[in-house]
């Protein structure tokens, strides 16, 4: 075999097996998009494709669901701290993401059984979205399946929670101006 011929045996081997590269390390490419509606803390709309749930977080819902048996059950959260994080969650998304440019990350599976993209979302300034919910007691993490970033999440979760900081504060009914301000329906600002 000549030189010649060994250069373009190994280009195609290369070429064959380069693909499936990043299959193996779990990375994927990203997609990238301008964020134009927030459906709740952990859902929003991103422009050209479609509805993102933040992969690896759960936030309280708007409205009381059977989850909040989960809260009240695991974390003695009641119900009225649950909504007053769901609208803070909610108002802090429509105020520091919505028409940002983001990042979507993906870890595993690309869509839940709703059809929604699950990611990461990573923000302008390069931190994770879901990441941030966490830091600031706003979600939980997602507990029923395995996701790359779990482990990083639970320390945010659980450094929320020893800081008293979101749903964590339940037992006191007071909050910063700034928490004041999240509290608050967007038209109201």
């Amino acid at each position: 075999m000549t030189t010649a011929s060994f250069i373009r045996v190994i280009a195609g081997l290369i070429l064959l097996f380069l693909p499936m590269t990043g299959a193996c390390t779990g990375q994927q490419e990203a997609l990238h998009g301008r964020v134009t509606w927030i459906h709740d803390g952990d859902t929003l709309e991103v422009k050209g494709l479609g509805k993102v749930r933040l992969l690896g977080i759960d936030c309280p819902e708007m409205e009381g669901t059977s989850r909040d048996r989960f809260y009240r059950d695991k974390f003695n959260i009641p119900p009225s701290a649950l909504r007053r994080t769901a609208r803070a969650a909610l108002n802090f998304n429509i105020q520091q993401v919505k028409g940002q440019q983001v990042t979507l990350q993906f870890d595993g599976s690309r869509r839940d059984h709703y059809g929604r993209l699950l990611a990461y979302v990573i923000l302008p300034d390069g931190r994770c979205l879901n990441r941030v919910l966490l830091e600031k007691g706003l979600a939980t993490v997602y507990r029923r399946f395995d996701f790359r970033r779990k482990d990083d999440f639970f320390t945010a979760e659980q450094e929320a929670r020893r800081s008293g900081l979101g749903m964590w504060r339940t037992l006191s009914s007071s909050f910063t101006p700034q928490e004041l301000t999240l509290l608050q329906p967007a038209w109201a600002a």
